[in-house]
């Protein structure tokens, strides 16, 4: 005799059904017929003791409800029938009580009659909804009842008496199959099982279930307040006092001075793969084309033009208060368009990015921890590698407009390149101002004016160990480096006119080997190599850097990170030619660069780093007083 299984909470699951077409159907589970376990409980129990049911079926439908959508009772099996209403768990035990309250009265007016066929309903068509759960309730259970005069009246509420009658139905008939079938049920014991099973991990169970509250009612709260479908909307605005001591002889200590840099940052995505970045920023310190008023020029130890200087903390710009490009002055706290890239993949492993305002650094990724302008080193030297921003790399203000290419060869291993032209939106060249320097320095055009080739290999060889290897080649149209890293870089091939054009070979390493989750050692060693490009004259030099240094993660406190850092600044170690080694009026001697910091992490959102940095024979002089620069910045992020 073939099996049929009812997978219910109650025999009331039947009863909506017989009072009033639902989309629910109770049909055989095919793998129950083919001996296979998969009902929670009997219906033999279920009719056997009802009190005993409710309270295990509760229990039950606590862990089911959130992988059937909370459904408090599986009806069907059936993957087809899913999406079907279900019973409600505190209609069904009231149910319960009334079939025993009422098991028999039934007035004889109303007497219900039992039916063999779905034909045998007068007012139920093969076109109605719930036709298809009638018939098998009729015909697969003998489950149904009508009227006496043939009706089914699907559409109207039922009585009290109604449902008694119905349940009572059902009840008798779920025991005619329990009775034929008792040998493939599930045990009591397993059912014990399950129960004790249920009660050890309820606190789990409710746990899961508040934490999708929460998340539910977050998520709400982010959809409704949401800057844009496509945009995200992050910022980071730094407020600092700096104060310096020393520099060049005769020189008066500069006024601490209190400055601040604010960045707004848009990133929008098209596809949910590409990222089209355009960042806003102010900020309100001087320089401009002589450096006035800026700390460096202050100390005597910037350049006589675009105050470059080793005395520079990390989050200043390069050109503060002047548009490098046409040599215009900007004013303080003026907005202005520092970032506007494109990023997309066009393979699986290569991605392309293109902007007119965009930096090396924004292709390149740092692997020196001390990397953060806002965050970590409070020194421009310490940050990043010099190859990195060599030819205004990291200007601060997007100088370059650039087009390049990611190529992930493996998880370990990529490769980075771009081509960047400062002056690519200006078609031709100022009057000079100088001999040799026009008003427009950097040049003019895509192909004509300052433009540099840059490349990086990342190697990864271990989880504890990151490499990068940089190559940059550079032309400028006149004597310059453009790193912004100390005051003879202008004038690079010293003795030679700053008119004078030259080509730069930049290559340097970086390496950084985390020798627990909390220090990491880190270290950098750069050469640039300047050669005149005119033909006018026969000159060359070399500049070399290194740093080392230790940075510590969550020092005394989750959260707080401290950084060690002592190196040689870019220093000039051999001229050729025309070129000289020490510029008229110094006196040679290499520069060293000690610095220490501590950021406290107030909130996820903002933090306070105190910091300093010490200077011996700054830019390279020991004519000039050993310099200290004390910073306190407060940064805050969102």
């Amino acid at each position: 005799m073939r099996r049929f299984l009812l997978a219910s909470a109650s025999g009331a699951s039947f009863l909506c059904l017989i009072a009033r077409p639902l989309s629910a159907q109770v049909i055989p589970n095919p793998d129950i017929a083919n001996n296979t376990s998969k009902i929670n409980y009997t219906v033999e129990q279920l009719s056997q003791n009802s009190s005993t049911v409710t309270e295990s079926t509760s229990s039950v439908n606590d862990t089911l409800k959130d992988s059937q959508s909370q459904r408090k009772f599986v009806v069907s099996t059936d993957s087809k029938q899913q999406g079907s209403p279900t019973l409600n768990q505190k209609q069904e035990s009231n149910n319960l009580g009334l079939t025993a309250k009422f098991p028999n009265r039934v007035p004889a007016s109303n007497v219900i009659a039992q039916v063999t066929s779905v034909s045998q309903l007068s007012d139920v068509q093969p076109t109605d909804w719930a036709f298809q759960a009638l018939q098998s309730l009729v015909e697969r259970y003998g489950c149904i009842a009508g009227y006496p005069n043939g009706t089914y009246r699907g559409n109207r509420a039922m009585t009290r008496y109604e449902f008694a009658a119905g349940l009572n139905a059902c009840l008798n008939r779920v025991n005619e199959l329990v009775a034929t079938a008792t040998a493939d049920l599930v045990r009591r014991e397993d059912l014990a099982t399950l129960q004790r099973l249920q009660q050890e991990f309820a606190a789990e169970l409710a746990t899961l279930r508040g934490r999708v509250d929460v998340l539910e009612a977050r998520t709400a709260e982010l959809q409704a307040n949401q800057f844009s479908t496509t945009t995200k909307l992050s910022g980071e605005i730094i407020i600092a006092g700096i104060g310096a001591t020393g520099g060049a002889p005769g020189r008066k200590d500069p006024n601490i001075i209190l400055t601040n840099r604010v960045r707004l940052n848009l990133t929008t995505s098209f596809t949910g793969k590409d990222s089209l970045i355009t960042g806003l920023q102010a900020y309100n310190f001087s320089g401009g084309l002589t450096g006035s008023g800026s700390i460096q020029e202050s100390l005597g130890l910037a350049s006589p033009i675009l105050s470059s200087s080793s005395a520079r903390v990390g989050f200043e710009p390069q050109f503060p208060g002047i548009d490098p490009k046409t040599l215009s002055s900007t004013g303080s706290n003026d907005i202005e368009l520092y970032k506007l890239l494109y990023i997309f993949p066009v393979a699986k492993k290569l991605t392309l990015f293109a902007g007119t305002a965009a930096e090396v650094s924004d292709a390149f990724p740092s692997i020196i921890p001390f990397s953060g302008e806002g965050q970590e080193a409070i020194s421009r030297f310490a940050g990043l590698n010099p190859v990195v921003r060599v030819s205004g790399g990291t200007s601060g203000t997007g100088l370059a407009s650039a087009a390049g290419f990611i190529f992930d060869i493996s998880k370990q291993f990529d490769v980075r390149a771009l081509y960047g032209s400062v002056n690519a939106n200006i078609p031709t060249s100022a009057a000079d101002i100088l001999p040799g320097v026009s008003g427009t320095p950097l040049g003019a055009g895509v192909f004509g004016g300052s433009s540099v080739i840059a490349t990086q290999v990342t190697f990864r060889p271990s989880s504890s160990i990151d490499l990068a290897l940089n190559y940059a080649h550079s032309y400028h149209e006149i004597n310059f480096l453009g790193t912004g890293l100390i005051s003879s870089e202008i004038g690079a091939l010293a003795g030679v006119p700053l008119g004078i054009p030259v080509e730069l070979n930049s290559v340097g390493g970086t390496v950084t080997w985390r020798l627990s989750p909390k220090v990491a050692f880190s270290g950098y060693g750069a050469a640039m190599f300047v050669d005149d490009s005119s033909g006018r004259v026969n000159a060359s030099t070399t500049f070399t850097s290194w740093m080392v240094g230790l940075h510590f993660n969550d020092l005394f406190k989750p959260g707080n990170n401290a950084g060690l850092i002592f190196g040689q600044p870019l220093y000039r170690t051999s001229a050729d030619g025309d070129a000289r080694l020490t510029p008229d009026g110094e006196r040679r001697a290499v520069p060293y660069h000690l610095e220490a910091y501590y950021r406290f992490k107030v909130s996820d959102n903002i933090s306070i780093t105190p910091g300093a940095f010490v200077l011996f024979n700054p830019e390279g002089n020991s004519r000039n007083d050993t310099t200290t620069v004390g910073v306190l910045r407060t940064t805050f992020t969102f």
